[in-house]
């Protein structure tokens, strides 16, 4: 299993990024994939989720309306579309594969993640 995002960047607030984690090594449409964060200093957040088809978004309220999340599975990639950024959004950020049987949200007993993009939103 490899994960490996890009697009990360550094923007100044209310600049957009699209980040991209292109996935290998397992059936991906088979999969439900997961966004989390890490600021510095902080431990993991989950940003958003999404069903294996691609039909069911799901994001933490703070991205509600700024983030979309969405994926290519003929391409075997997962993106998020980052809108309005705030410096709160700062962090690095990375895509994980959800195992069967566990919910989009329960990051800590994932298998698989990829190493990661760092965001910095500051002007």
């Amino acid at each position: 299993v490899q994960l490996v995002e890009s697009g990360g960047g550094m923007v100044q607030p209310g600049g957009s990024l699209r980040l991209s984690c292109a996935a290998s090594g397992f059936t991906f449409s088979s999969y439900a994939m997961s966004w989390v964060r890490q600021a510095p200093g902080k431990g993991p957040e989950w940003v958003s989720g999404i069903d294996a088809a691609g039909r069911r978004p799901y994001y933490v309220d703070s991205v509600k309306g700024r983030f979309t999340i969405a994926r290519d599975n003929a391409k075997n990639t997962l993106y998020l579309q980052m809108n309005s950024l705030k410096p709160e959004d700062t962090a690095l950020y990375y895509c994980t594969r959800v195992e069967y049987g566990l919910g989009l949200r329960d990051i800590e007993r994932f298998l698989f993640r990829g190493q990661g993009t760092q965001v910095t939103v500051s002007s």
